[in-house]
């Protein structure tokens, strides 16, 4: 089965001098998820390597809402805002939350997939890409297109 969600460690690398998580470690949170998750669904960096496309963003934004300190539980989780039918724009959100609930900060990033080879926009998105971002759950104000 497949994880859209995972409960993350506060590492002491994570926090910042007012012992709070800094705020580049949601960022790298979020990458950390997505990566683990595109894998799961048989998108992985070496299919990506070897087909020549990968993701590029656009835009990563974090709302912070609670400080999430050392000892904090979270849970981490990924869900798709809005997705063309053809996968080639994207937006995935992430909310942090504690176990019961709590929202602490939410990441929403736009992207769309590069050519590594031509170093542009891909005009064919991989059949493996376009599953993966379907299977996605969604979120509750989901846009298609």
């Amino acid at each position: 089965m497949i994880q859209f969600s995972k409960a993350i460690s506060i590492r002491w690398a994570d926090l910042d001098p007012n012992f709070h998580m800094r705020h580049s470690a949601y960022y790298d949170f979020g990458a950390q998820l997505r990566v683990e998750v595109l894998d799961q669904l048989g998108l992985s960096t070496k299919l990506m390597q070897e087909q020549g496309f990968g993701p590029i963003l656009f835009r990563e934004e974090c709302v912070f809402r609670k400080e999430i300190r050392f000892a904090d539980s979270i849970i981490i989780d990924a869900k798709m805002a809005k997705l063309k039918p053809d996968a080639s724009r994207w937006t995935i959100r992430h909310q942090f939350l504690s176990p019961e609930g709590k929202l602490h900060a939410v990441i929403t990033i736009d992207g769309a997939w590069l050519d590594t080879k031509l170093r542009k926009l891909a005009s064919k998105i991989p059949r493996e890409a376009v599953d993966a971002f379907h299977a996605f759950p969604r979120t509750e104000d989901f846009v298609e297109g």
